[in-house]
């Protein structure tokens, strides 16, 4: 048997092996326990694979990106064949991993019960216990159409192979030119127990998925479009281990008690009435607080930083749109047009920019008013699908702080520095404070203006990002298709990751506006456009630290900062009187005077998650004082009203929280 030579590459380290030929990747990697499968020549690989002379083989780890998602499409193949074990009549859709798990979707008569879920993942363990090997077969297409005959929806796989979306998972199964099947063979008898349609890589058996559960179901239209058949969706989770697992679980415990929407209503903030439509949310007085609030701190720090403050209308006629461009790119999440004045499209605005360049262009723009500084609370509409919407983070009308900025090219460079250091340091007075950016590229099939000044723009940003010292990752093909942008990712206090700021620099919006500008030596010069959301929109950033904070807000931005509660009728009018004293201070104080006992106002009020209540009794009243009672429990006695008033104030004004 003759030999061949390959490279076992781990990381930077390299080393060249002399195998006999037929050696597979599970034998390269023997007794290594964590290793589920391997990269050849930049393509994933079943640990079965045969190795050939001259191949640069990497182990993929469990852990690792791709053998989670190795895992987790396993495991999606393990619940595919435990519902077509207890449902027969069940038709398989398409089951590709997920971030932190995986699904599949199923045609089936009639919705999936908590109790068929239950089921279903206890068939899965007997699958898992049985230590079914994944074995991997090439197949033509005439040979799998006959196999799958029974499987409509993969059969229209078939016919897109080598053209799948990897929008809608279709690439998972059909991703390349060569047509896979993967059995599920009995570890015994190599019987075949369960076949589907897969490129592939997977586990080597059932046994290697160490732990799962399926989470929910959900209706899903067949590969995302709603001129498809509504198809069942479960969903599921699988990690490298039982603690990896439950942490997981946890983790979704602890975000289930922070979603926005739950919080939203419980502290009474905002809602979405069916009446007005989805993704159209309305704001309660105590929201309202909240969001002026943030509204005015906003405000207050762009005047500072020498925006001025535009407005625009919500509509506008279409051809506004063509001219941007955003009719030709843009149209499929716009909402339809309104045909006004004798036939006129009108459209709700999906963006502010279009506006804020004919203010621009209203006048003569000298030089010496660059760089200008336009800005907005401006409110948009996009119709998205109704299977996206989600609360405050994904609406249909929302209110950017949207900034045009229209500068020289001399000045591109320090505007966008100084941009993106007022975007972060105004994000950390708001608390957040763990950051990376992203750096979005030109798309190639989706952009307007030369590749020269793509590549300009994206130089400039990539130096702009680097000078800020934060780690940047690169977003190939993430761009807008005006041009390249730096977005600001944070971390929240569980570690997940929101977009926050996006920042756009833009050649061509000035190209097709014809916008210009008088230059020192009398020359008429086209300007710089960057584009600037801080917060994206208020509604989504108002939900970020809804979440960030568990609803307990830092007392700056919390509804009521301080809620007097007296221990008996006869001190409810001392209390009246500090609250007023506050209110003359810019606070926001209230007393409850209701007929509840003490204890149910305390309780009352941690569930409304006021930072401080001051309570109040014959003591207090006697030596002037009141007793402050904290978010954990604690309490402080005897503070003078004065130090007690100077407290809260300087507790706001520093933004802290407590």
């Amino acid at each position: 048997m003759s030999d061949v030579r390959v490279i076992i590459q781990r990381d930077s380290e390299r080393d060249e092996r002399v195998v006999a030929t037929g050696t597979t990747a599970a034998e390269l990697f023997a007794g290594e326990r964590t290793v589920v499968a391997a990269r050849v020549a930049g393509e994933l690989k079943d640990l079965a694979y045969e190795v050939k002379d001259g191949e640069t083989v990497e182990p993929v780890e469990i852990s690792s990106e791709d053998g989670l998602n190795i895992l987790r499409h396993s495991t999606a193949h393990v619940m595919a064949q435990a519902v077509q074990e207890l449902f027969p009549e069940a038709k398989l859709g398409i089951g590709p991993p997920v971030q932190n798990g995986f699904y599949y979707d199923f045609d089936v008569a009639k919705p999936f019960t908590p109790d068929d879920l239950k089921a279903i993942e206890k068939k899965m363990q007997e699958i898992q216990k049985r230590g079914q090997r994944f074995s991997r077969r090439v197949v033509t297409d005439e040979a799998a159409r006959e196999e799958l005959a029974g499987e409509p929806y993969k059969l229209e796989l078939i016919g897109i192979k080598g053209s799948a979306s990897t929008d809608d998972g279709a690439n998972v199964e059909v991703g390349g030119g060569e047509l896979t099947i993967y059995d599920n063979l009995d570890a015994k008898t190599g019987e075949l127990c369960w076949k589907d349609l897969c490129r592939g890589p997977h586990l080597p058996t059932t046994r290697n998925i160490p732990a799962f559960k399926l989470m929910r179901n959900a209706a899903a239209y067949w590969r995302g479009s709603e001129k498809n058949p509504m198809l069942q969706r479960i969903y599921g989770t699988a990690w490298p281990s039982k603690d990896e697992l439950k942490a997981h679980l946890d983790f979704l415990a602890e975000a289930e008690k922070r979603d926005h929407r739950k919080l939203g209503n419980e502290l009474d903030l905002f809602s979405v009435p069916d009446e007005i439509g989805s993704g159209l949310a309305v704001f309660h007085p105590r929201g309202g607080i909240i969001r002026r609030t943030m509204e005015d701190y906003s405000r207050r720090r762009h005047e500072e930083e020498g925006y001025e403050f535009v407005y625009s209308p919500h509509a506008t006629k279409g051809a506004l749109f063509e001219k941007s461009g955003h009719l030709d790119w843009y149209a499929e999440g716009m909402y339809p047009p309104m045909q006004l004045d004798g036939g006129t499209d009108y459209y709700l605005k999906p963006m502010n920019c279009p506006m804020h360049n004919l203010i621009f262009d209203a006048r003569g723009r000298s030089y010496r008013e660059l760089p200008l500084r336009l800005f907005e609370f401006g409110t948009v509409y996009r119709y998205e699908k109704s299977g996206v919407v989600h609360g405050l983070t994904r609406a249909r009308g929302f209110t950017q702080d949207d900034a045009h900025i229209y500068c020289t090219r001399e000045q591109m460079a320090d505007e966008l520095d100084r941009t993106l250091t007022f975007v972060l340091n105004l994000l950390r007075d708001y608390g957040l404070t763990d950051f990376y950016l992203e750096l979005s590229t030109k798309d190639p099939e989706k952009f307007v203006g030369s590749d020269e000044v793509w590549e300009e723009a994206t130089a400039v940003l990539q130096q702009v990002a680097e000078k800020q010292g934060l780690p940047l990752t690169p977003d190939p093909g993430g761009a807008a298709f005006y041009g390249p942008k730096i977005s600001v990712q944070a971390r929240d206090a569980i570690g997940r990751t929101w977009q926050m700021s996006t920042i756009q620099l833009d050649f061509n919006l000035p190209e097709r506006f014809g916008l210009e500008y008088t230059a020192p030596d009398g020359s008429r010069q086209r300007p710089v456009m960057i584009h600037r959301a801080l917060f994206g929109s208020i509604e989504r950033f108002f939900a970020v630290l809804l979440e960030h904070y568990a609803g307990a807000m830092p007392p700056w931005l919390a509804p009521v900062q301080a809620v007097g509660i007296p221990i008996g009728d006869g001190h409810v009018e001392y209390l009246q009187e500090f609250a007023a004293e506050a209110k003359k201070k810019g606070l926001r104080v209230e007393v409850d005077a209701s007929s509840d006992r003490m204890q149910k106002k305390i309780r009352n009020h941690q569930k409304l998650k006021v930072p401080f209540m001051i309570i109040v009794g014959d003591e207090d009243m006697a030596a002037g004082t009141v007793s402050f009672r904290y978010r954990d429990g604690s309490q402080e006695n005897g503070v003078p009203r004065d130090e007690a008033l100077a407290k809260l104030a300087k507790v706001v004004e520093d933004r802290v929280q407590v």
